[in-house]
């Protein structure tokens, strides 16, 4: 892979974490408005529209697999759109933002530890240089400098289910950079968010309170915005550009950048008016620090290795 790819796919990725760490403070205020499986219906709902329509009118040619791959396609699609959503947005029913936070930034620990087992090999060591340093800065913002959030964790119900949500999404990142180098990123994705809308669906039909249509035709003007912004740049764009890294750098690489998530919510937050500490700044230039650091390590080295 020459550098201008490289350097392609590390901004489509920055870019992505940029559109799903927005989505954070911008579905709390939706939330106001509507319920939380009515918002994640919505956003995939819309996101599968709109691929839907786009991949029509290109002509996208229809894709060909066998019953096993489609079989394949579907469920990790299911297993990680799905499963995310849903064990996030009900876990924090249960617990703490700070505790959902804290569970989510071991994704890209959880994505490399099934690289390790499924290739039989540990992690190069610039890939847990990255992971440490990045994850320490995540730790760093999310906790504010207090290590008592870390000390004082306790895993209740909650924290569980957004475990497994942080687990199935590891799964989805590690299992996609396969199934990209035969199926096209945009069909894919597209059976991603049909896939997510109809777990989601299935769990707005059995909770009595969800009434999604209800809820978004009665919702404000800037209700609704919110609700299509997350649709599409933090689900259409979002994993369009994730799925376009994967098969770019290959996921354990990729999920390292999941880190900056946590962080374009907190720049967000701060545009939107919320205060920013400077704790919280360090926090930033360490995530990245340790995502770029190896790299221009790397870069410094291989031309000496060249001569």
């Amino acid at each position: 892979m020459n550098f201008s790819t490289t350097t392609k796919a590390v901004t489509l990725l920055i870019l992505c974490t940029f559109f799903w760490g927005s989505t954070f403070p911008i579905g709390k205020n939706a939330l106001n408005e509507v319920h939380a499986l009515t918002l994640v219906f919505w956003r995939f709902a819309i996101a599968a529209i709109c691929l839907g329509l786009y991949m029509q009118a290109i002509r996208s040619p229809k894709t060909l697999l066998s019953s096993t791959q489609w079989i394949w396609v579907i469920t990790v699609s299911a297993v990680g759109v799905g499963g995310l959503n849903l064990g996030l947005f009900t876990g924090l029913t249960y617990t703490s933002a700070a505790n959902g936070s804290l569970i989510m930034a071991l994704s890209p620990l959880m994505t490399s530890l099934i690289a390790s087992v499924a290739h039989r090999a540990l992690p190069s060591k610039a890939q847990c240089f990255s992971l440490l340093v990045s994850l320490s800065g995540v730790l760093l913002v999310i906790t504010n400098g207090h290590l008592d959030t870390l000390l004082h964790l306790k895993l209740n119900h909650g924290d569980k289910l957004i475990f497994s949500g942080m687990l199935a999404w590891s799964l989805y990142t590690y299992f996609s950079q396969g199934i990209s180098q035969w199926m096209p990123v945009i069909p894919y994705t597209f059976v991603g968010m049909l896939s997510g809308a109809a777990v989601i669906g299935t769990m707005c039909l059995i909770t009595p309170e969800v009434h999604p249509f209800t809820e978004l035709s009665s919702s404000s003007i800037s209700g609704i915005a919110q609700v299509i912004y997350i649709g599409l740049f933090g689900t259409v764009a979002g994993y369009l550009l994730w799925l376009n890294g994967i098969r770019q750098l290959g996921s354990a690489s990729a999920s390292l950048f999941f880190n900056f998530v946590p962080i374009f919510a907190m720049l967000t937050s701060f545009m939107m008016g919320q205060t920013v500490t400077t704790l919280q700044l360090i926090g930033v230039a360490v995530v990245i620090t340790g995502l770029l650091l190896p790299r221009l390590v790397s870069l410094k080295i291989r031309p000496q290795t060249e001569l």
